[in-house]
């Protein structure tokens, strides 16, 4: 080896701080090490970031992997063989931008601006430039999307409870004495919930109980596991509140001061009894008995409320009444107890530049996961408007992520629909673009982050250059905006420029000092994250009851079934899984080692995920003739795929998990487990019942 060899191995290489800016309420901060050549290395936890703690993820930690990923797009593509072909050819950045703009202004001028549909989601969590494209829709009057594949049913039930979607601060799971992590699987997609709750159970003794629908890597590190049926978690709630009412655990002091109508919750629960709730949830008495008893003698309980609960038909009203059981335990009052969901009301964002917030509102809001049926033409997902002529797409997939994918691919092969797609890879949609245009990624362009998990604001600055011509979305809205005619100032600043101001507006530090440190604690104080100064209703008092048909935007569910919720916590028997003739449910659960469909191109992810396959329990296999490995069939009158099968005695008879979220080509028959998820909106504000699906399976004998 040359002495020039030996020298340049012997430098050190530059460590800098950011944020992780993928789907996933952790946010982590992240250390990158760079290499002697100024390439990505290797990614570590934020060791002085309080809540990440030095600990992240795998899929994550081989983050090189996907930004050198020989796959991803590095040039404009035109479209050059029939939609869905994937056959493209390379264009100029101008020529592009050029038919974009030219054929959105056609669109708009035949058919009116609401024909263009912008559309996106949580590829990227940065602020900018997840958010930014809301201003191109407002400036033009095109259609804007009403997000709700994610969040809409888990934050409308904490919210009805608390008034706010915030709670306690959740490093505080380390100072409790019982952790209850309730319809998530952390190992999975939130490792950093473990990280502190082990903390607990290694310092004080702490006790983990997990809630979920099968039996998976978290349930491996609870000391007490409930393996509940799909969508019965209200009933669990009600049958413990009913049995902390009747051995006198309930908290009545702190009720009386702190809650609406204690006593008519507890008149309401009084036949909510464990053998009623045994019945419907699969538990058993006993187990049932068992958790209330060691919550309700453990009042330092801190309930870690997720959303997988909540991807259900009754998946508000679930998360409610989760909710309503720490507030009858009085479990606010401990440090170490309570109950956190979510900390999206804390920041406080001054958002107007970014979204154009001082433009008119978009010409309508359509339906994110309605997106199959609004490119189908169904009238109701229009809502009342006309078709959707042109659409540009960023930060997501939807014919892999959303639901009805068989609807979503033949509105997308529509030959009258222009489709630009902004992506880092070739995805399923993509290929069935018009225009493909290169995207960067997170460590190639700057951005504001917040914690959803946790309570920091962080910057996200470039550290390395895009390969090839890629482009970020902030320079790809304001491009267009430009050549569209749009005279606003978020079109005309540089990110960095925008950021800073937004940091002002919202009252938040500089983006100078956040340049000195990237990852900025705002989290409230005890008495505030504990509501123990009220919640956020007018009278300080937490809701037991709630006017769900009050609650907005109020325009997306049916009256016939918003009048058909139930005031106060009790189950809401509105699955699709449980009507007449229903033979299985069918949950679709998240990968260890995707996020959504992100990191399926990485050979590592794939490669420890294996295969697609469905968990059914033995005894139901037996009685469908399904062998262990071997390839079945599931259906309903959505779709039909195909996939392996894997016997586990992990979850109740009549249940099937299909951890995703493959991609669809990665499926035997080419088409993936989407295509039986239904797009129908939750109640009572939208949502997805990715976790409800009424199925058939039976063994393939091709």
């Amino acid at each position: 080896m040359s002495q020039e060899q030996n020298t340049k191995l012997d430098l050190p290489t530059p460590t800098l701080k950011t944020v992780c800016p993928h789907d996933c309420p952790s946010a982590c901060g992240l250390e990158v090490q760079l290499d002697t050549d100024g390439k990505i290395a290797k990614l570590y936890g934020g060791r002085h970031h309080s809540y990440t703690d030095g600990v992240i993820c795998a899929k994550v930690s081989r983050y090189s992997e996907r930004i050198y990923n020989p796959d991803r797009v590095t040039n404009p593509l035109r479209r050059v063989g029939k939609k869905g072909d994937g056959k493209f050819a390379e264009i100029s950045w101008e020529e592009a931008l050029d038919e974009i703009c030219q054929r959105f202004g056609d669109v708009a001028e035949h058919f009116g601006g609401e024909a263009v549909w912008l559309y996106y989601f949580a590829g990227t969590m940065g602020l900018l430039m997840r958010d930014g494209i809301n201003r191109l829709a407002r400036a033009k009057g095109y259609s804007g999307m009403y997000g709700t594949i994610c969040v809409n049913p888990a934050w409308t039930g904490f919210m009805a409870g608390t008034g706010l979607i915030a709670g306690v601060d959740p490093r505080e799971m380390a100072l409790s004495d019982c952790v209850v992590l309730w319809g998530t699987n952390p190992v999975n997609t939130q490792v950093n919930v473990m990280r502190h709750a082990l903390k607990a159970r290694k310092t004080r003794n702490a006790k983990i109980v997990h809630i979920d629908v099968y039996h998976n890597a978290t349930s491996k590190q609870a000391d007490m596991v409930l393996i509940i049926k799909p969508g019965t978690d209200a009933a669990l709630a009600c049958a413990v509140m009913h049995i902390l009412f009747r051995d006198g655990y309930a908290d009545l002091d702190y009720l009386n001061t702190y809650a609406d109508c204690p006593d008519a919750l507890c008149n309401h629960l009084k036949n909510k009894t464990p053998a009623w709730a045994s019945g419907i949830t699969g538990l058993s008495i006993d187990e049932i008995e068992a958790f209330a008893l060691l919550i309700g003698t453990t009042p330092r309980s801190y309930f870690r409320l997720g959303y997988g609960f909540t991807r259900q038909r009754n998946g508000t009203v679930n998360m409610h009444a989760a909710l309503s059981v720490a507030t009858v335990l009085g479990a606010w009052k401990y440090r170490g107890g309570g109950a956190f969901h979510n900390n999206t009301n804390i920041y406080r964002w001054n958002k107007t530049l970014i979204e154009g917030l001082d433009l008119d509102a978009p010409a309508r809001m359509l339906d994110q996961s309605r997106i199959g049926e609004i490119l189908c033409g169904d009238t109701v997902a229009l809502r009342g408007g006309g078709p959707v002529k042109a659409m540009l797409i960023q930060n997501t997939n939807p014919a892999v992520v959303a639901p009805d994918t068989n609807k979503i691919l033949k509105g997308l092969q529509r030959n009258d629909l222009f489709l630009v797609v902004h992506e880092q890879f070739m995805t399923e949609t993509a290929v069935m673009a018009d225009i493909v245009l290169p995207a960067t990624m997170f460590l190639e362009h700057d951005d504001l982050y917040q914690g959803g998990g946790h309570q920091h604001i962080m910057l996200g600055k470039k550290i390395v250059d895009a390969p090839g011509s890629c482009r970020s979305n902030h320079e790809v809205i304001s491009e267009l905006g430009k050549r569209l005619g749009v005279s606003h100032a978020g079109f005309e600043m540089s990110e960095t420029n925008i950021l800073d101001h937004t940091l002002e507006k919202s009252k938040r530090p500089t983006l100078e000092k956040f340049a000195e440190d990237p990852w900025f604690d705002c989290q409230p104080d005890f008495d505030q994250s504990h509501y123990l100064n009220g919640f956020s209703f007018e009278d300080g008092k937490f809701r037991f009851s709630v006017d769900w048909k009050a609650l907005l935007p109020n325009d997306y569910v049916s009256d016939d079934i918003l009048n058909t919720m139930p005031s106060l916590p009790d189950h809401w028997d509105i699955l699709e899984s449980t009507r007449p003739k229903t033979q299985f449910c069918l949950v679709t659960a998240p990968a260890r080692h995707f996020l959504n469909s992100s990191f399926t191109e990485t050979k590592t992810s794939r490669r420890l995920e294996g295969r697609p396959c469905v968990m059914i329990h033995p005894l139901d296999a037996d009685e469908c003739d399904v062998t262990d490995g071997g390839i079945c069939q599931i259906g309903n009158d959505r779709g039909q795929i195909l996939v392996h099968a894997k016997h586990f005695e992990g979850l109740k008879r009549g249940v099937l998990v299909i951890e995703s979220l493959w991609p669809n080509k990665s499926y035997i028959g080419g088409i993936g487990v989407n295509s039986l998820t239904g797009a129908d909106p939750v109640a009572p504000v939208g949502g997805v019942a990715f976790h409800d699906n009424a199925v058939w399976i039976r063994a393939h004998d091709g």
